[in-house]
């Protein structure tokens, strides 16, 4: 099977390592021919403005539409999450060209600038069921969205807690009001059919069980077999837990 990674700027070098870390070929993606001979697509983190006009200048959006509408799974992290969502708030002025597909309202950058990005433990039940491993994940938040609204058909995998006396630093008052309204959560990871978006960064830490789940996503549409790595071998060196630290892994 093999995975692209959008290769026009950001994280994809670490998604290309998390995918050979489960013996998966990675296929840097910079050009509309290459999403011809893969299977799943990775859109990674970075700065979304400079990834969309990059995309523009390669003539990429109606084939990654295309790709996107074929069914195969594509999975968006941070800037990827803006992407993949159907609308966008909080854009620069003259907003930034969407792929689209995720019925959600995406704020880009919600949580603030640089100097705001952290690191928290997420809830993630529906991921440990699957993937096996602590029902809980590092989420690493840089400059990082956050989806504001989501459609009936998108199952949401992990929402953030927002303190409400943070809540007037990173929202309109429109928005905080629906916020409020939902006990301070917004949402963070989301899965629709063949999109999985998520507003962290998994790619920046030890643990691979989404980039598991994603591949997995393409099983449960066909039959196509996956040299994917077993999580539940006690003998394996990426078991969840091996590693004392939750840190970025660089091959």
């Amino acid at each position: 099977m093999a995975v692209g990674v959008l290769a026009l700027q950001g994280s994809f070098n670490e998604h290309m390592a998390a995918l050979r870390r489960l013996g998966v070929t990675g296929v840097e993606v910079r050009k509309p021919s290459q999403l011809e001979s893969i299977e799943a697509l990775i859109i990674p983190g970075g700065e979304s403005t400079t990834m969309a006009k990059l995309a523009n200048y390669h003539n990429l959006f109606p084939a990654l539409r295309n790709f996107v509408n074929s069914g195969k799974p594509v999975w968006g992290t941070c800037a990827g999450l803006i992407f993949l969502a159907n609308k966008a708030t909080g854009q620069k002025l003259g907003g930034q060209e969407l792929i689209g597909g995720l019925d959600c309202t995406v704020h880009r950058n919600f949580f603030g600038s640089q100097v705001q990005s952290f690191e928290t433990e997420l809830a993630v039940p529906k991921l440990a069921e699957q993937e096996g491993g602590s029902d809980r994940c590092r989420g690493v938040f840089i400059r990082a969205p956050a989806i504001l609204k989501a459609g009936p058909d998108v199952e949401v995998l992990a929402d953030y807690t927002i303190p409400l006396d943070k809540l007037g630093t990173v929202a309109s008052d429109s928005e905080a009001k629906a916020i409020t309204e939902s006990l301070g959560k917004v949402i963070v990871a989301v899965r629709q059919r063949n999109i999985l978006g998520t507003a962290f960064h998994p790619e920046l830490t030890s643990d691979i069980r989404w980039h598991s789940y994603f591949l997995k996503m393409r099983k449960a549409s066909d039959e196509t077999n996956l040299l994917c790595l077993d999580l539940s071998n006690q003998n394996s060196y990426y078991h969840i837990g091996r590693r004392p630290s939750d840190l970025p892994i660089f091959e």
